[in-house]
């Protein structure tokens, strides 16, 4: 029996709305201020009412930053985040629930405990490890006295170097490996029945034919939810990029928007800004529209 609740129904949508109007408002003035000229966008209060300048400003923004091969560093820099970040996490699941090892508990802690280590805490670590990522074997050799036995005997002193600053490997690499993801698909593997495991391994299926046949088709929608989430997450990464890139090859186009930052001495250009800003805005709000049902499934684990 369903039962009829009329009031608590117009609460519960009356909220819903609310909310709905709270996330969208922003992006609204930010279309708005786009459409605007400068007289009108410096103008206080600015008029909500759309103006006639959209898509001048909109061409004024992506020349001005020149955001075509900046929005192409970011898609590479997100996807390969994303991709990076489903291989490993799946990867390291698979090997957590379907093997048997000393040590594997102890394993899966001190992964799940690195989620109190965000990027920007181990930042400085991070960087010195992106700069050289050779510098802990150059470190080790230093320590047992390898090199010196090296420089000694040949007269060669060993001097490992390695820099990934200014690349896209240095962009993408400290950013895939996640605890979120390695628990996301570890509890998805322990949901998987013993008699499909046994069953595989009846047919001949080996660990990786079972991984690659069974398991990665089965974990499809935590495959989307992920990589969307994990998509937007490095879309958006700021701190990271500016600190490890100063060739501008490299800049991605949340960087670039400072570069329609209005200048202190002038007057402040905000419908360009919000031009360039609703420009970088699209290509996420893209694939969340197209990810959206398999994000929902994905989290909400209806499959399974």
């Amino acid at each position: 029996m369903v039962e009829r609740t009329p009031v608590l129904n117009f609460f519960t949508h009356l909220i819903l709305f609310l909310g709905f109007v709270m996330a969208v408002a922003p992006l609204a003035i930010v279309a708005i201020a786009a459409s605007h000229n400068l007289a009108d966008v410096n103008t206080v209060p600015m008029s909500l009412i759309p103006g006639s300048d959209f898509w001048v400003n909109m061409k004024t923004a992506w020349t001005t930053a020149n955001l075509g091969p900046k929005l192409l560093n970011s898609l590479i820099l997100a996807t390969g985040t994303a991709v990076g970040k489903v291989v490993i996490s799946a990867i390291t699941a698979f090997s957590l629930v379907y093997f048997r090892y000393p040590g594997r508990g102890i394993l899966f802690w001190l992964i799940f405990i690195t989620l109190m280590l965000p990027l920007e805490v181990r930042i400085v670590p991070t960087y010195a490890v992106i700069a050289n990522v050779l510098s802990p074997y150059q470190g080790l050799l230093d320590i047992t006295g390898i090199s010196w036995l090296i420089q000694k005997i040949t007269g060669v002193e060993v001097s490992l170097n390695l820099g990934l600053l200014n690349s896209y490997p240095g962009l993408i690499l400290p950013l895939i490996a996640t605890a979120t993801g390695t628990f996301l698909y570890r509890q998805f593997f322990l949901t998987i029945p013993d008699e499909l495991t046994e069953a595989a391994r009846m047919d001949g299926a080996g660990a990786l034919r079972f991984f690659i046949d069974i398991l990665l088709p089965l974990s499809r929608t935590n495959m989307a939810a992920l990589g969307t989430i994990m998509f937007l997450w490095a879309w958006n990464q700021y701190l990271w990029p500016i600190l490890i890139t100063t060739d501008p090859a490299y800049t991605t186009a949340v960087m670039e928007l400072k570069s329609l930052i209005p200048n202190v001495g002038g007057l402040p250009e905000w419908h360009i800004a919000m031009a360039g800003t609703l420009i970088v805005m699209i290509p996420p709000l893209a694939v969340v529209v197209l990810m959206q049902r398999w994000v929902v499934r994905g989290v909400i684990a209806t499959e399974k």
